[in-house]
């Protein structure tokens, strides 16, 4: 993964070793007549790492427009592919879906999540299975979903009395932040409830974007120990003492969390109900492959905290992300905000209050999703597949161990795609029924696709849309006075607003009652 390089990168060309250790990163791109490497090489005079265009997915599909969908590059001793085709991707996603299945982990990964023990980078095998099924039917499949309404309703119900606050003093809400605050919420509802009280949780609470963000960050920042391992004792860019800091103050909440929840359980409750959330399972789960003595698949302590890890940090950062960049392309466009309005108070009215039912017949606010998700896919790049053999895509052999991005912000902006492909146009998903999964043509693909499509899209769809339908319909939005709408995006392995979005809500409501 490899984000802002310049700045960082000069950082560490600026330190002195007896040896004077240079860095240089050679790009092989193509012609195409050997399959012994995808679109073999023609080595460009790039000289080292500064070379790179800090917006990886922008400078990646303008190498596609010259040299085809599909070439390589060389990082160090890293081996890159990049693919932008929809043909190409679906060769890699589905028809050879099992041999790519398996990531190349970057250092900030193992360090964020325990070695690498959870969902996003264990290798495809028995335990990751494990991981996915467990997370999939007792924490984001619809069932589990659709009984933990209520906790997605009252977080969002208070945000919605937090911004009429706001819209009494006319003040600007960081509509990020507001966002988070709900999905962070709702995420830890989720995972262990009641487990911390209640003054933790909000001492904590402005403090949890703050971690996530660093995490994330550091996740999508360009790391010399990765593309020269032999360097990687020096850690010249201060990426692993950063994430090993970021990573320890949630490991302590994880612990606090569970240590409370062992106690309780010792304890009996003193006679209340046992917690049947998601770490409830997480440790039960523990308990029975410990007990069983499981040779084949292991599921630990360090496994249950790298979920809560990639719950943690994969289902929030990201969905308040979505929000806030549909919310920004909302307001630059007054006509879709009319149409998504209309279309609430043709359905819910203006005397009444949304509920996640009424997302099911707002055709318009589902396309309004999928176009921003279009032009802003959450990971633009994924997250990177390795090979586990040699294999062939568009005839050119991509080696074992490769490190393939598939450009999804280049695939949702062809040309020969999309009609327009720059405008923000919901109107497109209107006259197709097409999903998030990719379908057959792959031309759309915001959470990927194959065996490591992303296990939160059912979590994701009904969070932003939930979240877009009750701050539209309870509130008119503009911005501050003198202020100008940026929508310019900021590349990391999670895509964001460059500038935070600042709005002003406007009740809009017929009674105040609606926004108690």
């Amino acid at each position: 993964m490899i984000g802002c390089v310049k700045n960082q990168m000069m950082e560490a060309m600026s330190i002195d070793f007896p040896s004077r250790i240079q860095f240089h990163a050679w790009f092989m791109i193509s012609d195409a007549e050997d399959v012994k490497q995808p679109l073999p090489h023609m080595e460009l005079a790039v000289g080292n790492l500064l070379s790179l265009d800090p917006e990886l997915h922008t400078y990646f599909a303008s190498l596609a427009q010259t040299h085809g969908p599909i070439f390589s590059l060389r990082l160090g001793t890293k081996l890159g592919v990049v693919i932008s085709s929809p043909a190409l991707a679906k060769e890699v996603l589905k028809d050879h879906d099992i041999i790519f299945s398996n990531r190349d982990i970057p250092i900030a990964g193992k360090l964020a999540t325990y070695g690498g023990h959870n969902i996003v980078w264990s290798p495809y095998g028995p335990t990751w299975q494990l991981l996915r099924k467990v997370t999939v039917r007792e924490m984001l499949g619809a069932a589990t979903l659709d009984a933990l309404y209520g906790i997605r309703w009252q977080e969002t119900r208070q945000m919605i009395w937090r911004l009429s606050e706001k819209a009494g003093t006319k003040t600007a809400v960081n509509l990020g932040e507001e966002v988070f605050l709900v999905v962070i919420r709702v995420v830890t509802g989720m995972l262990w409830g009641g487990a911390m009280g209640i003054e933790d949780r909000e001492k904590i609470e402005s403090e949890f974007r703050v971690a996530v963000t660093k995490v994330v960050r550091l996740l999508g920042a360009p790391n010399i120990s990765d593309f020269f391992p032999s360097l990687a004792r020096f850690d010249l860019q201060g990426i692993e003492k950063n994430m090993r800091k970021c990573a320890k103050w949630l490991d302590e909440i994880f612990e606090k969390v569970i240590d409370q929840r062992l106690r309780n359980n010792r304890e009996g409750n003193e006679g209340r109900k046992k917690e049947q959330d998601f770490l409830e399972v997480l440790l039960q789960l523990k308990d029975d492959y410990e007990g069983e003595g499981n040779g084949k698949v292991s599921f630990s302590m360090t496994h249950v905290k790298s979920l809560l890890m990639d719950m943690v940090v994969g289902g929030t950062d990201t969905t308040s992300n979505t929000v806030e960049l549909a919310m920004a392309e909302i307001m630059n466009k007054p006509e879709v905000l009319k149409k998504i309005q209309q279309e609430l108070d043709t359905v819910v009215g203006r005397d009444s209050i949304v509920e996640e039912h009424h997302i099911y017949k707002l055709p318009y606010l589902q396309a309004v999703m999928k176009e921003a998700l279009r032009l802003h896919p959450v990971l633009p790049l994924l997250v990177p597949h390795s090979p586990s053999e040699s294999c062939i895509v568009g005839g050119y052999t991509i080696p074992k161990g490769s490190r393939v991005f598939i450009n999804v912000w280049a695939i949702h902006r062809d040309p020969t795609i999309w009609t327009d492909p720059s405008k923000f146009d919901p109107e497109r998903f209107l006259s197709a029924k097409i999903d998030f999964r990719g379908n057959d043509d792959f031309n759309f693909l915001p959470f990927s696709s194959g065996r490591r499509i992303c296990a939160g899209i059912g979590m994701a769809e009904k969070m932003v849309l939930f979240s877009l339908a009750s701050m539209l319909h309870s509130f008119n939005w503009k911005l501050p006075e003198g202020e100008q709408l940026n929508i310019q995006e900021k590349f990391g392995i999670v895509m964001s607003l460059r500038k935070p979005l600042l709005a002003i809500p406007e009740c809009r409501l017929s009674s105040p009652s609606l926004y108690e």
